[in-house]
C-alpha cells in the first residue's frame, strides 16, 4: 500500500494529496479517479439558458459595439 503511486492533486492548504491514485489513473478517489466523478462530457449547462450559443454572442458583441460608438460619440460632442 505505502509502494502505491500517489495522488497528484493539492489539498485546500496546498499540501499534496497522500492518498494512494486509483488504478490506471492519476488521481484518488476523492480527487477525481472514481468511475463517474467530475463533471459531465460536453458543456451541457450552457445549453439550458442559451447564454453562449452563437447568436447571443454575436449580439453581446454588437451591443458593445454600439455602445463604444455612443461613447466616441458622447466625447465628441461634449469635446465641441
Amino acid at each position: 500500500m505505502s509502494a502505491s503511486p500517489r495522488c497528484g492533486a493539492r489539498t485546500r492548504c496546498g499540501l499534496a494529496c497522500r492518498a494512494p491514485a486509483v488504478r490506471s489513473k492519476l488521481r484518488c478517489r476523492m480527487h477525481g479517479g472514481a468511475e463517474g466523478s467530475g463533471a459531465p462530457w460536453g458543456n451541457r449547462n450552457a445549453r439550458k439558458h442559451g447564454a453562449f450559443a452563437q447568436e447571443r454572442i454575436a449580439e453581446r458583441r454588437a451591443i458593445r459595439e454600439l455602445l463604444g460608438e455612443a461613447g466616441k460619440l458622447l466625447k465628441e460632442l461634449d469635446s465641441n
